[in-house]
Parts: structure tokens; C-alpha cells; sequence
């Protein structure tokens, strides 16, 4: 036992507009501290089925093995990865960013002939981009991500679906930041397999991975010569729990699982395609704000998420300074640049519960105020009155 007991637990009440996690709705606290039951229980077997019957209307699909893996987004990233790719296999990474550079780790690991296509931070990659490259490696597997957390990159995904199909690929997706935020239709584009996370637009705590294999994804899965890496991530037992039979595997976490199904709940009550525009109106709202104070974006016009802004920092002013300053005199966490963007741009969340016009103007106000007090020159007012004017015509639009 320590000499002096540990302090109580008092975490600080923050706005978070950073990268993840997201603001988490005060319903979803509340299912965090609900009666826990065991992972067998009828009533937990039930809320398994209505969990998944959720996220596969969110997600746009059909698919059987649609289901939550019990760790992070990350760990969805390794899931997809490890269960489709053996070792020897040949897979296409398309890199514009720090997530697409952590899936060629994860398939390298996984033993993967691996054949990296890069592309400039902030881009986007055209189908042109991955011809050569599906032509010379002949990949089992192609893996893009959606969402570029790092950048603020919102990749078109459907023309390059029909291209890996067309050479004969499985399209794996990364989906971690866009799940909840813009549209993600996993059937129509003929994503085999993808991968999110709870902490972003769904407004739930980390701890848990959405996923979902096609069936065509599950038949090469359980065709393999050799057994997956990861005893923990193999879908072929995996889908024994999850599926009609629910085989023990691994306890599951029961009170994250309640989260989960109450931030579905709350995007369903909403309406998914209602989510998906206050995103979008909110962000041009930022968008609009930030532009009067001659802030500008990393991503390409025509590809920035709604979700994840990421902006260049204005010349002369401290990253971390400003960052450090918003957190300690008004609460608001924002991101730093990562990789060949840091120090260069701040990353700044609108996503989930956080996506709402408050924290726009909160954020707008006191951006403003440590701006000026660095001697950065705007007209006073600016942002808050572009952000309104914004507002106003999203407004007059319905």
C-alpha cells in the first residue's frame, strides 16, 4: 500500500476541439455507468445485436461481420490488416499522411510485399495515381485512408474502388476519423473491409473499433493457408462471437459496448443525414471565421473534412505558445501539426458532440484575443461576424 493515498479523481472539464477524442454527450456518460452484466448475459447478447444492426445502417452495408473489436481504433487498423493479408502476400498503401504511413508499419509487420504510393501532405490521390502501381505489384489488398487525420484530407474513395476491384484487389478503408462525420457507404463503393474508431464523430470514449468485412472479405479470411498473427484479432473466431453461434472468445467490455450503443442512438435520432450536415454547416462557419483572420487550410479546396480542420499557423506566431494558452485560460484543446506538419498547422475538431455552433464562437473569441495580443493583425470582430454571417445563410438555404 502507497505511504499517502493516491488524490481523488477531479479531471478538469475541457472543450475538446482537437484531432480526438470529442466531446462526449451527457447520455453517453450516463450508459458508461450503467449495471454491468456478464458478456454472455441475454440482455448484453440482445444489445450486441441491436449494436450491430446500428452501426451497419451507419456505415451503409449489409454485412454479417459488422461488429465492434474491444480496443481502439488501431486496433482496427491491425484487425483488417493481419486477417486479410498472410505472409508473402502483396498490398498497395496509399500514403499522404501519418495514418497511411502507420498502415504500411502495421502490413510490413504482418509480413506484406509491400508497395507504398505516396502523395503530398494535404493531397488527395486520383485513380491515375494507383494505375502503375496495381499493374506491377498485383496486390491481394489495396489500403487508403478516408479521412486523414493528420492533414485534414478527405479522400474520394468510389472511382478508386472500381479501379483496385478492376485489378482483381480487396479494398481495405480506413474510416477511423470519417465514421458519423460525412458519408460512408461501404456497399455501394465495395469497401471490403473497414475500420473506425469510437472517440471521433461517434462522441464516445476510445476503447472500442467499429469494423466491417464483406462476405467476399470473410471468404479469403477463412481460405487462408496459414492462421492469423493475432489470436485476439482473428475474424474467423471472432465471427463465432459475433455471429449467431456467440462462442466465447474474450470478455468483452460491457459498459464501453453501452457507450457505443448510446452515441449510435443519438446519431440515429438525429438522422444520420442530418449529422452529416451539421458537420459541414459548422465547419463553414470555422471555415469562414478563420479566413477573416487570414488563416488559411492545408488540405485542397474540394477536399477538406468538416470534421478535421487543419490550418497553417500564421507567420510569426507560437504553435505550442497559443495551443498551451487556449487550454489554460479558456479550456479549449486543439491539436498540433504531426510528421512534416508540425509546428506548421494547428488541427482543430468538429466532430460529434463537439460539432456545435457554441464551441465555434467560443473558439473564434479566444483564438482571436491570444492572436491580438501577439500582434497579429485582423479586424477585431472579424471571425465572429463571417462565422454569423455563415450561420445565417446555411440558415436562409433551408
Amino acid at each position: 500500500m502507497p505511504d499517502t493515498l493516491a488524490p481523488e479523481l477531479k479531471p478538469p472539464v475541457r472543450i475538446l476541439m482537437g484531432p480526438g477524442p470529442s466531446d462526449v454527450h451527457p447520455r453517453v456518460l450516463a450508459a458508461l455507468a450503467a449495471s454491468t452484466v456478464g458478456h454472455l448475459d441475454p440482455y448484453y447478447l440482445a444489445l450486441m445485436n441491436d449494436m450491430q444492426a446500428m452501426l451497419r445502417s451507419l456505415m451503409r452495408t449489409t454485412n454479417r461481420m459488422t461488429f465492434a473489436v474491444s480496443a481502439t481504433g488501431s486496433a482496427g487498423m491491425e484487425a483488417t490488416v493481419v486477417n486479410l493479408i498472410e505472409p508473402g502476400d502483396a498490398m498497395v498503401v496509399c500514403v499522404n499522411g501519418v495514418f497511411g504511413g502507420r498502415m504500411v508499419d502495421v502490413a510490413q509487420r504482418a509480413g506484406a510485399r509491400l508497395t507504398r504510393v505516396d502523395r503530398p501532405w494535404g493531397a488527395v490521390f486520383e485513380p491515375a495515381d494507383l494505375a502503375d502501381a496495381l499493374a506491377k505489384a498485383k496486390p491481394k489488398v489495396v489500403g487508403i485512408v478516408m479521412a486523414e487525420t493528420s492533414t485534414g484530407a478527405w479522400q474520394p474513395i468510389e472511382e478508386i474502388s472500381r479501379l483496385v476491384h478492376d485489378a482483381g484487389a480487396l479494398l481495405l478503408v480506413d474510416a477511423v476519423t470519417a465514421l458519423g462525420g460525412i458519408p460512408v457507404e461501404v456497399d455501394r463503393w465495395q469497401i471490403d473491409a473497414l475500420y473506425s474508431g469510437t472517440q471521433k464523430c461517434l462522441s464516445c470514449p476510445p476503447g472500442l473499433a467499429p469494423i466491417s468485412f464483406s462476405d467476399r472479405a470473410m471468404e479469403v479470411i477463412l481460405a487462408r493457408k496459414t492462421k492469423v498473427q493475432s489470436w485476439y484479432l482473428d475474424a474467423s473466431m471472432l465471427a463465432k462471437y459475433w455471429g449467431e453461434e456467440r462462442v466465447y472468445h474474450h470478455t468483452a467490455p460491457i459498459n464501453m459496448t453501452y457507450a457505443l450503443y448510446e452515441a449510435l442512438r443519438l446519431i440515429h435520432e438525429e438522422g444520420i443525414e442530418a449529422c452529416h450536415a451539421r458537420h459541414m454547416r459548422n465547419h463553414r462557419a470555422l471555415a469562414a471565421g478563420l479566413a477573416a483572420l487570414g488563416i488559411s487550410y492545408a488540405a485542397a479546396e474540394g477536399h477538406r473534412l468538416p470534421m478535421l480542420n487543419a490550418v497553417w499557423i500564421p507567420a510569426g506566431i507560437d504553435d505550442a505558445a497559443v495551443r498551451g494558452m487556449l487550454l489554460s485560460r479558456f479550456g479549449i484543446e486543439i491539436g498540433g501539426g504531426l510528421g512534416d506538419f508540425k509546428g506548421r498547422v494547428w488541427r482543430i475538431g468538429l466532430m460529434g458532440h463537439s460539432s456545435r455552433a457554441n464551441n465555434v464562437f467560443t473558439f473564434l473569441g479566444a483564438l482571436e484575443q491570444l492572436l491580438a495580443e501577439r500582434g497579429h493583425r485582423f479586424e477585431h470582430g472579424a471571425s465572429l461576424a463571417a462565422a454569423n454571417e455563415a450561420y445565417a445563410t446555411a440558415a436562409s438555404a433551408t
